[in-house]
């Protein structure tokens, strides 16, 4: 399936001499939520901004749609809708004529039926002729998806878009992510917030220090990377760990009632069962157990440390 965006040998040197992004390749597809997960300076923000035309590369090049972004960047940039890290807006200017302005930046005819859609789906409909002034910073942040709706892009980019944003309202903007993807538009966020990623990525992509480490679905990045650990809850202390059980990665816990076995998430599972063969051997009983995987958020910060 050919990609919507297509980023290839991607590379960024401000005039400065740093090297913000280094030969990066990433294709994303329709329909997917994308995440890109990296630390502050990892050049996240410049990956979005030459995408979208805002930074020129210094080399390499991106589709969008099949659009060059810096030949036809008029028909690449119509496809894309961004939402900015900072909430950029005239400040008098009420709800509805925000996005009335904004959707004429892009050539399209108006359509009140639209803008109305996308501030009822934003639950803005109520304030469509307050002053963005008098909105809270939650409402302001929906405003700005708003204005990258406006003129009915299939792409969204959304630049840390819950930063600063209550957890109740970070839901709710999570379930209208989830509704925009459901109608068919191609969703690509950063984010400070592991957990974001968790709960709404198709797909997540690390980077840093201006290098796409890895990209993979949610799942197969939890499946791959991800140790487990297996808890055994034993009915009395044990004060070390034996001589026959040397050859496991074994460490005990609370005081010596717990021992706890990390193994690889692909690991065959017969080593699970030498291992209870080796207790049973060494009469070493347990009365519970349980296993756990590392959470995306160690993951992450696995792979950024190495």
């Amino acid at each position: 399936m050919k990609p919507v965006i297509s980023v290839q040998n991607l590379s960024k040197t401000y005039a400065g001499g740093f090297q913000a992004l280094k030969n990066v390749n990433l294709d994303i597809h329709e329909g997917e939520i994308i995440a890109l997960l990296g630390p502050n300076g990892a050049g996240k923000t410049t990956l979005i901004s030459i995408i979208c035309g805002i930074v020129n590369p210094t080399g390499g090049s991106v589709t969008v749609n099949g659009f060059d972004i810096s030949r036809e960047y008029r028909q690449a940039r119509a496809c894309i809708g961004l939402v900015p890290q900072e909430l950029h807006t005239d400040a008098f200017e009420s709800v509805l004529a925000t996005l009335a302005f904004s959707r004429g930046l892009f050539g399209k005819s108006p359509d009140s039926a639209h803008l109305e859609k996308v501030l009822r789906s934003l639950s803005l409909w109520e304030k469509k002729d307050n002053k963005i002034i008098t909105l809270s910073g939650g409402m302001k942040r929906r405003v700005m998806i708003g204005k990258a709706l406006s003129h009915e892009p299939t792409i969204l980019f959304l630049d840390e878009p819950t930063a600063g944003v209550d957890v109740e309202l970070r839901k709710d903007m999570w379930q209208v992510v989830r509704e925009l993807r459901d109608a068919g538009v191609t969703i690509i966020l950063t984010t400070h917030y592991i957990e974001e990623a968790e709960e709404m990525a198709d797909r997540i992509g690390v980077i840093n220090k201006g290098e796409i480490m890895l990209v993979e679905s949610k799942q197969a990045l939890m499946t791959k990377l991800g140790e487990k650990r297996l808890t055994l809850h034993l009915t009395r202390a044990l004060p070390a760990i034996p001589e026959s059980l040397s050859g496991f990665h074994l460490e005990l816990r609370n005081e010596g009632m717990d021992l706890l076995y990390t193994y690889d998430a692909q690991q065959d599972s017969s080593d699970i069962t030498a291992l209870l063969d080796a207790l049973e051997a060494a009469d070493i009983q347990f009365r519970d157990l349980e296993t756990r995987q590392n959470s995306l958020e160690e993951i992450f910060v696995n792979l950024v440390k190495k």
